[in-house]
Formats: C-alpha cells, structure tokens, sequence
C-alpha cells in the first residue's frame, strides 16, 4: 500500500496549498516531498500543481488526480473497517460537517452514546454550514454531512430529511419572553441579532420578511450563533435559530426560547446527507443509522 502513502502527500499538500507546509506536517524535507512530486508527475505527462510565487495549486489535471485518490483512499478506510469489524473490535474514524446548530447538544451527545459502545471509533467534527458542507462531501474531507436548507441537494443522496421549526431566542427579563408563541411583526418592534445572509435561519427570515412586506434591518448581524445568543442574552435584542440547536426545556440559564408561528416563517429542513454513490466504512454506517433512530423519536421527519 505504499501508493497510498505518495497519495496522501499529495492530498496533503492541495489542502495547505503548500509543499514547505505540507512537509512541516509530514514530518519530511520540503525538497524529498517535491522530488516525490515530480516523480508522480513525469509519470502522469502532466503537472499536478501549479508553483506560485507563495506556494502550489492545482492544475486540471491535479483536480481530476485528486478526487480519484481521494475515492481510493475512502474505500481503503472502507475495507480496513471491515476487516476491523470482523474481529469484533471496530476501530475506525468518522468525519462529520455540520451545521453550528448541532455542536452544543445533539452531535456531542450522539457521539457520547456511540463512544460508549465502540470506543475505538474517532471522530472529527468540522462546522460547515451549506455549501462548505456540501463542498466538504465532494472532496472527502466529511463522511456525513448535516445541513440545514441546503444548496445542491441533488449533488448529494439524503439519508433522512428533519423538519425544524424556527425559534425566536430572548433574555428571560424581554417583555415577549413569557409569550408560547411569537409572530414575526412582534419582533420586529425590537433590536434584531441575525446571522448573516448565507446561513439558512437568515435565508428563511429574508424570505418571510419579503413576502409579509417587513423590513429586516439587524442591530448586529454574526456568522456565531454563540455570539447572537450572548447577545439576545446582554441586550434587548431577539435572536433565531433552528430547534435542534437550542436545549430541550423552553428556558435554560438566563434565556427563554418561543417558536415562532408558522404562519410567518415555515419550518426549514435539515438534511442528512452523504457522497452520492460512495459507500461509508461501516462506523460512519453505524453512526448514521444510530442518528436516524435519534432524530426519528426526537423531530419531526420529512
């Protein structure tokens, strides 16, 4: 299997977009990696990267390289897996992109139940939210993917699609906060904290907002659902996010979350999505099929 390891230099060095920092990592001289390099390539004919004044990218050619190893080295994962699970002890790594809204509580938690059965399995868990998430499955980098209201759904096979309502986030002291359920024009009568445009709550509000004739003008706006929680939290401001990202009890710390009336803001769809035709290793397989019994007994599914 020693191609595997040329193929994760390469891999390596189109992530950093540098051989001297790809090397740093590797652990080997900058000159040994690029004399590995130029091998590869006078084999192939044609450059796989292009050398830049501050490091390399790739060519063409170094495109359609590297999502071919990339594959190859998927299904090897896939295949040492296997061999793993046949002894009983699965030893294995799953990468997970996700939306922000699923790091404080349901992708930590599902993990924990996982870990507790099969301690061997790692996991990476990287926050990407629609198109990074999307990108992420293209590329390998992510065995599965969460992502809320999409962009090439398509591109990509959904194992299970989650309905999440959208929920208005305030200080327990706001004056809407004792309210079961909150109307869009009632908060437009407060300072709004929104993340910014390309986040699928923001997109669902810029949509209702249009088509109920309101003005949507934020008091901050974030790419940090943290921060715009912090915030509703110091300052008379309302803030927004999906379901899954806030705790099961409508109040917890000095916070109260209300469901905003469907009426205003449709709920949007969370999917569960994985590479189109790529077949997970069996802990990635596992984990997804233990997050399809969560979210079934936990959420509405589409």
């Amino acid at each position: 299997m020693r191609h595997l390891q040329i193929y994760s230099y390469i891999d390596e060095i189109a992530k950093v977009g540098s051989i001297r920092k790809a090397a740093e990592t590797l652990s080997i001289t900058p000159s040994a990696l690029n004399r590995r390099i130029l091998t590869i390539e006078e084999e192939l004919g044609v450059p796989l990267f292009e050398r830049l004044p501050r490091g390399v990218r790739l060519s063409t050619a170094g495109e359609l390289f590297i999502h071919q190893i990339r594959r190859q080295m998927s299904e090897m994962e896939q295949l040492k897996s296997q061999i793993a699970d046949l002894s009983g002890v699965r030893r294995d790594h799953t990468s997970i992109a996700c939306s922000q809204a699923l790091l404080p509580y349901f992708i930590p938690e599902q993990i924990e139940i996982y870990q507790c059965e099969h301690p061997g399995v790692t996991f990476s868990v990287i926050s990407r939210d629609r198109e990074a998430a999307e990108e992420s499955l293209s590329d390998y980098t992510s065995d599965i993917a969460l992502v809320f209201e999409p962009v090439r759904v398509d591109d990509f096979e959904t194992l299970l699609t989650i309905v999440q309502p959208i929920h208005a986030v305030l200080a327990k002291g706001h004056p809407l906060a004792k309210r079961r359920k909150l109307r869009l024009f009632d908060c437009m009568n407060y300072p709004l904290a929104l993340p910014i445009a390309p986040y699928g709550v923001r997109v669902l509000l810029n949509k209702a907002s249009k088509r109920l004739g309101i003005d949507l003008i934020p008091y901050v706006q974030s790419d940090s659902f943290d921060f715009l929680r912090n915030f509703a939290r110091t300052q008379n401001t309302i803030s927004f996010q999906i379901q899954i990202g806030l705790p099961q009890a409508r109040s917890f710390d000095d916070m109260v979350h209300i469901p905003v009336d469907k009426r205003d803001i449709p709920p949007g769809l969370l999917h569960l999505t994985q590479l189109k035709g790529r077949t997970l290793p069996v802990a990635s397989a596992r984990f997804v099929d233990q997050l399809v019994n969560a979210f079934v007994k936990n959420f509405e599914c589409a």
